[in-house]
């Protein structure tokens, strides 16, 4: 009988063999949930910026506080309101019913002296005759009190006091109406298309809508972005577990550099700032109320690396394009070079004919490589742009008897920053295991 005898040998040959596919599928799951964290995020963080820019949009200080339009509309609201609540006290129609009394005193006499000046004509004559034989002045002024108060209760009469807020009401309208700036067309149609998107129909519902939503997408955001962290860190790891395993390092390191390039990808792609400078509120005192406007915005952008980038690109300025060529050959194409040079150094391809050109890349090109400088650059221009306009929005802020003002920075780094950061912790450390791959391997 023939008996089958499993040599060492074989055995470890298929060890060998089993590992680094075993790896190799393992590390491709972990990066496609990992790719699948990267673009979701991506995708939120666009999203929380279109939402930013329609409420910054909805909420702009043009079609605000610098829109005369606006201030007719709540000037008229709180004339209205005092109009219609409009009553006279007892102590007001008492002072009225004085006047009026003056008045007529004075009215009576006006006449009396008319009447009993001298006279050339004869009719005169005998009107004046019959005037002082048939009128005792004395009793008319007896009378100018009743007369007082019958016409102060007809003035503040129900009927008579509506009618009274009613002209008045028509025409401060007619007076809102010769008011404007014509901005008004341009308000209505952009809050009636912002309203629409998101199927609300006043300013309250939208605020509620637009925090909800900003709410959620920031949560959301954050377990992307740990999750992608997440399989970074794992990958991070295996190193540490399979650092005698000589054979699996080629392999470990090929799929550790697809995990830099998704990194790279999104911390490049994804907003990293967010300018955002508000008046907070604005209250006036008109007429013992208050106009009031709240979340004003005076300024919002939001951007990426690639979207810094473009907009230096588009200006007309020569030295603007410069900078923007400049970033993105050393910030972006320069990075990507290197992992896929690195990736084909360590795999050891003979596709390259020369060897120094494909280590300079690896290698040299590093000091070429201006991530981590841009890293830098963006904490540096957050630090000195939140100190100016921290600067200058203070110096909007007062409080007195008729104003008051409060403005907000509201300007923030985004999570793409500190994935980018990530990416360039995580490039550092890939740079210090390939020279440690390439000193015990030596050339290829």
């Amino acid at each position: 009988m023939a008996t089958t005898i499993n040599h060492p040998h074989n055995t470890s040959v298929e060890k060998n063999r089993f590992a680094p596919t075993a790896l190799i599928i393992g590390l491709s799951i972990l990066l496609l949930v990992a790719a699948y964290f990267g673009y979701s995020f991506r995708q939120l963080a666009y999203e929380q910026k279109r939402i930013k820019e329609d409420y910054s949009l909805s909420n702009n200080i043009t079609f605000g506080i610098f829109s005369v339009d606006k201030w007719g509309e709540k000037i008229s609201s709180v004339v209205d309101r005092r109009v219609k609540g409009f009553n006279l006290t007892a102590k007001q129609k008492t002072e009225m019913r004085k006047q009026v009394e003056k008045e007529l005193h004075g009215l009576v006499n006006k006449a009396v002296a008319e009447v009993t000046k001298p006279q050339k004509s004869l009719v005169g004559k005998l009107k004046k005759f019959a005037f002082k034989s048939f009128v005792d002045v004395s009793e008319l002024h007896a009378q100018v009190p009743s007369f007082a108060k019958t016409i102060i209760l007809k003035i503040t009469s129900p009927t008579s006091l509506k009618k009274i807020k009613g002209i008045a009401s028509s025409k401060v309208d007619e007076l809102e109406a010769q008011t404007y700036d014509r901005t008004d067309t341009t308000i209505t149609t952009v809050e009636r298309n912002i309203y629409r998107k998101y199927h609300v129909d006043n300013e309250a519902s939208f605020d509620r809508v637009v925090q909800a939503r900003l709410a959620k997408i920031k949560k959301a955001s954050l377990s992307y972005a740990l999750g992608m962290l997440g399989c970074v860190t794992i990958a991070l790891v295996l190193w540490l577990f399979l650092r005698k395993q000589v054979q699996l390092h080629v392999t470990l390191f090929i799929m550790s550099i697809l995990f830099a390039i998704i990194l790279l990808i999104v911390g490049v792609t994804s907003p990293i700032i967010e300018v955002d400078a508000r008046m907070q509120s604005l209250e006036f005192a008109f007429l013992g109320d208050k106009i009031a406007f709240t979340n004003q915005v005076l300024f919002f952008q939001s951007k990426s690396i690639l979207g810094i980038i473009g907009t230096l690109i588009e200006q007309p300025k020569p030295d603007a394009v410069l900078v923007g060529v400049l970033l993105l050959i050393f910030v972006v194409i320069l990075p990507l070079l290197r992992l896929v040079a690195r990736g084909i150094h360590v795999s050891c391809s003979h596709l390259f004919g020369s060897r120094t050109v494909l280590r300079f890349m690896a290698f040299d090109l590093g000091k070429w490589d201006m991530a981590d400088v841009m890293v830098v650059g963006i904490a540096m221009t957050y630090i000195g742009l939140n100190g100016i306009l921290k600067s200058q929005l203070s110096g909007l802020n007062m409080e007195n008897d008729t104003l008051k003002t409060v403005t907000a920075n509201n300007s923030a780094l985004q999570l793409g920053f500190f994935i980018f950061v990530i990416y360039v912790v995580y490039s550092i450390v890939l740079s210090y295991i390939l020279k440690r791959i390439d000193e015990r391997n030596g050339p290829c």
